[in-house]
């Protein structure tokens, strides 16, 4: 059953009616700092949603980085919801805020849906977008195969949709390993001739690692033989069940060649953006990414970038990743000069000092003063970046322990055969705690698109009797994903299973260091004002200890034991039977008798 489109105006904007627009949100309780699977936990959402949430407020962030309670009250807010401060939890504002917040509801508008073709070579995606755009890309292209990343706007029934037209599966990775969540809804293209084939397996595959929604387009359903049944029932095999079979996936069969079923794919297209309610402010500062940047040899530096929030207007200043920039002119899809760019629609931009790379961030800035200063920031983040690169070995998952509760692999092996065996051995070593997901899997060597997945799904890669190409290990080497061959199905698994046990959250246990007791309060007009005159009781006292204050057995205060004099000197720790002075940081409520409790923490065996 069709979904009525929401009706619009006369300019082509769409009409909202802001008395059916809810009002009340569900207020929630939120800890800071926190991580972002946590918040998901807490709202209810998958964390996909909350990273797009805290991109539309142009924060990266991946599922296990921690974030404070502003970062999260602003995705909680996209969301739908309204944070509350944990009453004990102390929170300090950021310094700076690059980005206007997106406002309340009655700033939010309906955007077009952003869809990228993906498939198998040959199987008809850009013959769709020529369909689609009812232009012919293809014979201006040398070989008949896309060249290039394009971006362009057509409508339906007075709706707009921006497509992406990839050469693959690996530029629309390469964008989410730069961090760029720029695609609503993938159209995964399949031959009704030729049925899912190895590059259809890894585009779905990386488009369910991008948590966007897919609609699959059974394309040459013209050709003498060609049966769509076949194609879906390879599909439902790959775990993608489409609507007529009782799954989700919505699946339309077209011909590009003969403009059949056309209508109905934009049609359904809608209808999935529909669902999705996708809104953005248009009356904020602009935030876009590059789709792809070329040096042109009459114009210089040339941008094509996707506006995804507010309106990109010529003569703003804009910063995309290394390089600024005021805009000297835009160009749409069709080579004409704009004024303007809302939401959702893809330009090429003129007047940046530089080219920029696929995937980098475009922000509009308030002058050049800060837009040189925000390069600046940007290229010192690179640099820290470079030097912290590794984070995708086994060794590094041992190290985020009670941080990491999944283990993401991709699993590349010498045959088929081998394929099944080593998936079900790793998958019963997860627990109820820590689970392994296979994000995509295959037969053949290591190559340049499993690196990229591996990049943008922060995974591990693992190959059995299989090798790794030497373009694939370069990039692997730049990019810090680490890759492990092996021969022996029992090392693979013996690898895995220590891996899982080093994700584990430990239980840690308080061992108690020492008493002291508060004997006198000294006031002192240096910081930090109070000073506690302590008498040690029992056991050692250690500056920087965790320290607890206990009044009449029960806690009052609990932080870490700052400073620590005998007399005239600052001493590391004091013994059993001696006076000192003693500060816990960020207290000075002391009462004489109260006893200072110090203590470390332990992990459990």
């Amino acid at each position: 059953m069709r979904r009525r489109l929401p009706e619009q105006n006369g300019d082509g904007s769409v009409a909202l009616d802001l008395d059916t627009v809810p009002h009340v949100r569900q207020e929630v309780t939120i800890p800071s700092p926190l991580t972002v699977k946590e918040l998901s936990d807490i709202l209810g959402v998958s964390s996909i949603e909350v990273i797009k949430a805290l991109m539309k407020n142009d924060i990266m962030a991946t599922i296990n980085q921690s974030v404070d309670f502003d970062t999260a009250a602003k995705a909680s807010s996209e969301l739908g919801f309204e944070a509350r401060r944990e009453p004990k939890a102390v929170v300090r504002a950021p310094a700076t805020a690059t980005l206007v917040v997106e406002g309340d509801v009655a700033h939010l508008k309906l955007r077009p849906p952003v869809v990228t073709i993906l498939g198998h070579v040959d199987h008809g995606k850009t013959s769709l977008l020529d369909a689609i755009r009812e232009t012919n890309v293809t014979a201006t292209e040398a070989g008949g195969m896309t060249q290039h990343i394009g971006a362009y706007q057509v409508e339906y029934q007075g709706h707009k949709i921006t497509f992406l037209d990839t050469p693959g599966h690996e530029a629309f990775t390469a964008m989410r390993a730069r961090g760029a969540q720029v695609t609503d809804i993938a159209v995964l293209v399949v031959a009704a001739d030729d049925g899912v084939m190895p590059q259809t397996e890894e585009a779905m595959d990386h488009a369910r690692a991008a948590g966007v929604p897919i609609v699959v387009a059974i394309n040459k359903i013209d050709k003498p033989g060609a049966n769509p049944e076949p194609v879906k029932r390879q599909l439902a095999e790959r775990g993608l069940l489409i609507e007529e079979w009782g799954g989700d996936v919505v699946c339309v069969s077209v011909s590009a060649k003969k403009r059949q079923g056309i209508s109905e794919l934009l049609e359904n297209i809608l209808v999935v953006a529909e669902v999705q309610e996708l809104k953005a402010n248009p009356h904020r500062p602009a935030v876009g990414v590059v789709i792809e940047a070329a040096m042109d040899k009459s114009r210089g530096p040339l941008a094509t970038v996707l506006v995804q929030m507010g309106t990109l207007k010529l003569g703003d200043c804009v910063v995309a990743g290394a390089y600024w920039g005021r805009v000297k002119a835009m160009f749409n899809d069709k080579g004409k000069h704009v004024r303007r760019a809302d939401p959702s629609t893809p330009v090429k931009l003129l007047g940046l000092d530089g080219v920029p790379q696929a995937g980098d961030m475009v922000r509009e800035m308030p002058d050049e003063k800060s837009a040189r200063a925000a390069v600046q920031e940007q290229a010192s983040k690179m640099v820290e970046a470079a030097t912290h690169r590794k984070i995708f070995s086994l060794e590094d998952l041992f190290a985020q322990e009670g941080q990491v509760k999944e283990l993401r692999l991709i699993l590349r092996t010498d045959v088929q055969g081998s394929m099944e065996p080593i998936r079900t051995s790793v998958e019963r070593l997860a627990t109820e705690k820590v689970r392994v997901a296979f994000i995509h899997t295959g037969a053949g060597s290591i190559n340049d698109s499993d690196v990229l997945l591996a990049v943008a799904s922060r995974a591990v890669i693992l190959g059995f009797n299989t090798r790794v190409e030497p373009g694939a290990r370069r990039l692997a080497d730049v990019e810090g994903v680490d890759i492990r061959l092996y021969n022996i199905i029992y090392d693979l698994v013996g690898d895995m299973e220590r891996a899982l046990g080093g994700l584990v959250e430990p239980v840690y246990q308080d061992v108690v260091e020492s008493h002291s007791e508060v004997r006198q309060v000294f006031h002192v007009s240096a910081r930090p004002g109070v000073v506690a005159g302590l008498y040690v009781t029992d056991g050692v006292l250690n500056r920087g200890s965790l320290a607890r204050v206990l009044r009449k057995g029960q806690v009052v205060h609990a932080s870490r034991l700052v400073n620590l004099r005998h007399f005239k000197d600052d001493v590391k720790e004091m013994a059993a039977g001696f006076e000192c002075g003693g500060v816990v940081e960020g207290f000075v409520a002391y009462e004489v008798g109260d006893i200072i409790e110090t203590y470390r923490r332990e992990r459990k065996p």
